[in-house]
Formats: structure tokens, C-alpha cells, sequence
């Protein structure tokens, strides 16, 4: 599995940390070995413009996801269970720092916690989840807690 982390946010973050959590969030969802990942880590500029040209909503958001490949968990690219050759490209999850930094405080908890709840929400959205409406809300709200505390729980 390759996870590349570009971080041009000017914030120290645990780099690798996320790395670890992607592939575990990966891994349990058994996506292919051989499938690419790319986390981005932005300022509120640079996500703020994302986020007006991606979304056209303004200002900065926490989290955006830009998936490239059809991946659904538990499949293989091309649908079948074998492994194929071919490695897919998942996307990118772009986060923002300075917005998670705000954003754990309200909730009580760190930075580095929060980036990785939106690093999971992130996950989730490039492999098709969605929580429009109640039930995909509940889903993918339950997913993501689920691999959290997986997570965090295998860290100790």
C-alpha cells in the first residue's frame, strides 16, 4: 500500500501517524495491498480556495476528498476477489491543520486527534460513502467510529 503525505501547511504534525492510521483504516476495510493514497495537508488559504472551486462554499473546511478510482471495500479493482495487478489510485484527502486545531478544541480533544478523525472521514468518502442522507449518515458515522476506536485501541 503506498500513502504518500505532502505537508504544506506550515503546522508540525504527526506525519507518520496518519500514515499508520490510513493504512489501518485500509487494511480493515480490505482494500487492495497495492491500492495509492495521497494525503495533503493545507493551510486555510489554500483550502479555502479548494473549497469555493470544489464545493462553492466559501472560507476554509476541515476535510475534502478527490477520488480517482471506483473502490468499494472488501472489492478488488476490476470486481472481482482476485488480486489484480493493476494498483488503484484511491485520491487524495486534503486536510486543513489550523481548521482541525480549532475544531478539537470544541470537541475536547487534540489536533492530532481530530486530523484523524477527518484523515478517516476523508478514507471513507474516496471509497464512496456518503452521509447525505440519515441512513448513509449512519453508516458511514458508525464506520468511522468503528476504525477509530479500532485504531485507537490497537495503539495501546
Amino acid at each position: 500500500m503506498s500513502i504518500e503525505v505532502l505537508n504544506e501547511s506550515g503546522v508540525e504534525v504527526d506525519e507518520q501517524a496518519l500514515v499508520r492510521l490510513a493504512r489501518h483504516v485500509l487494511d480493515e476495510l480490505r482494500v487492495h495491498p497495492l491500492a495509492e493514497l495521497s494525503l495533503l495537508l493545507v493551510d486555510e488559504e489554500a483550502m479555502s480556495e479548494l473549497h469555493v472551486k470544489w464545493m462553492g462554499e466559501p472560507g476554509p473546511t476541515d476535510v475534502l476528498a478527490f477520488p480517482m478510482d471506483e473502490l468499494r471495500p472488501g472489492h478488488r479493482p476490476g470486481g472481482g476477489e482476485e488480486e489484480d495487478p493493476d494498483p488503484a489510485l484511491l485520491g487524495d484527502v486534503v486536510l486543513c491543520p489550523a481548521v482541525a486545531e480549532r475544531q478539537g478544541a470544541e470537541a475536547g480533544h487534540g489536533t492530532q486527534a481530530e486530523l484523524e478523525l477527518l484523515c478517516t472521514h476523508g478514507i471513507l468518502h474516496l471509497l464512496g460513502y456518503d452521509h447525505a442522507d440519515p441512513e448513509e449518515h449512519k453508516e458511514m458515522f458508525g464506520l468511522q467510529e468503528r476504525l477509530l476506536n479500532s485504531w485507537r485501541n490497537g495503539r495501546s
